[in-house]
């Protein structure tokens, strides 16, 4: 790249100095020229001025002006002849045209000549040369070129300098992008591009940086599934084990109906895969109002068993709560895992109540014991537990984050935990 700009820019400069050069040089040979015959038309004019009186009288051979040998001078009679000054000894054609007009000019060898007439009244006197070497002229040509070429190196000169200089601030950042993409491709995710000052350039770099951002978060997330969906699984996983080793040890069960309620529990553990990977990946502004029937009947389905088993009991209350705008795969996660610690570590029958908070939508779960330690904060994993046990509050609580909700323990005794949903609107987006 930078090459080719360089390249790009000395070969545009030098276009534009020969469109420029060429016709200016053909310009100043044209000028030298004129420039010749009009100093040799004055040095013609001044000498036959200086003259004319002594042709008139004719006593002597007039005397040439001081200069006029600078300007091989030559005097001719009419008919011809040189008697004084420089030139041919007799009349060439220059002169010879001279006697019928005002001026008379041409080339004469390698000599540029003009000749005048000197008059007396209507009467030629004599006629006066002067002509100068075609080689003078192409010396003084030859130097103005020589002049103008070397301006042109010297533009040439100072416009690849420019052009290394202009090269490298283009291509330094084009550079730098080309090494942040290949150790972005690399696996490198944490690289991100910094603007040069450039317009097209930053807009590239800004894009990959928009990119690694947000391929970054979705590893983010999907590293979060990984840690979280062991501790997800493991409550549906355990009910499906229990309904079938419970069928397999049991005297005279129903086969079919315990195959029916695992491929039930199975469909519950599907479900339950397929929220945490929606949770995973969607973003966080795709929300919708939440399906409050469709929501607790899931939940009936797979968690009245599980307590039953227990000789608990399941309720639920919704009826007149407000649906918020939020996630139901969160949603339904977040019951989850508290549902999940009432049958764990919870007493007697378990209570959802979905109520109307004042802006807000707060959904309680209850279970009817034991009390909890007041000062233990029980989002915060224990101390020592493995990882992706032990987590379940505190990703019910980023969850809730994560929907613009909150979590907490409502009170210890007996154990209530609310999530409250604010109702209305959502990142600029009314209900």
């Amino acid at each position: 790249m930078r090459r080719q700009i360089v390249t790009l820019t000395v070969v545009s400069a030098m276009l534009a100095i020969g469109l420029f050069g060429l016709p200016f040089a053909i310009a100043v040979a044209k000028d030298n020229v004129d420039n010749e015959y009009a100093v040799l038309e004055r040095a013609a004019d001044s000498t036959a001025l200086s003259v004319s009186d002594d042709l008139v009288t004719g006593g002597r051979v007039p005397e040439l002006p001081p200069d006029a040998h600078e300007h091989r001078v030559g005097l001719y009679t009419p008919g011809g002849r040189l008697i004084a000054g420089s030139g041919p000894a007799s009349a060439d054609p220059v002169v010879t045209a001279a006697k019928d007009t005002d001026l008379a000019s041409g080339d004469v060898g390698d000599d540029l000549v003009i000749a005048v007439p000197v008059l007396s009244g209507a009467t030629v006197t004599g006629i006066v040369r002067a002509a100068t070497a075609y080689q003078e002229i192409r010396r003084r040509t030859a130097l103005t070129w020589l002049a103008m070429g070397g301006s042109a190196v010297l533009a040439l000169a100072a416009t690849w300098l420019f052009a290394r200089r202009l090269a490298a601030r283009l291509a330094r950042p084009m550079e730098e992008l080309s090494t942040a993409a290949k150790r972005f491709g690399e696996g490198d995710f944490t690289v991100r591009a910094s603007c040069a000052g450039i317009d097209e350039i930053d807009q590239v770099a800004v894009a990959l940086n928009t990119t690694a951002d947000r391929v970054t978060e979705t590893l983010e997330r999907e590293r979060t599934f990984s840690a979280d969906v062991s501790h997800q699984l493991r409550t549906p996983l355990t009910g499906l084990r229990l309904q079938l080793e419970a069928a397999l040890v049991s005297p005279g069960v129903d086969v079919r109906a315990a195959l029916v309620s695992g491929i039930a529990s199975a469909d519950r553990l599907e479900r339950t895969i397929d929220d945490l990977l929606a949770l995973a990946r969607q973003p966080r502004t795709q929300r919708s109002p939440v399906d409050f029937d469709a929501l607790f009947d899931g939940v009936r389905q797979c968690w009245e068993s599980l307590l039953a088993d227990q000789g608990r009991t399941l309720r639920v209350d919704y009826h007149g709560a407000p649906p918020p705008r939020a996630s139901a795969p969160a949603v339904r996660q977040i019951l989850g895992v508290l549902l999940d610690n009432a049958v764990t570590h919870g007493q007697g029958a378990v209570t959802i109540t979905a109520r109307d908070a004042g802006g807000a939508l707060a959904i309680d779960v209850t279970c009817e014991g034991p009390s909890l330690d007041g000062d233990l904060d029980p989002f915060s994993p224990p101390q020592g537990a493995p990882t992706g046990h032990g987590i379940g509050l505190p990703l019910a609580r980023s969850l809730a984050e994560a929907e613009d909700g909150r979590l907490r323990l409502t009170t210890p005794s007996p154990p209530t935990f609310t999530l409250l949903l604010p109702i209305g609107q959502w990142n600029g987006e009314a209900e």
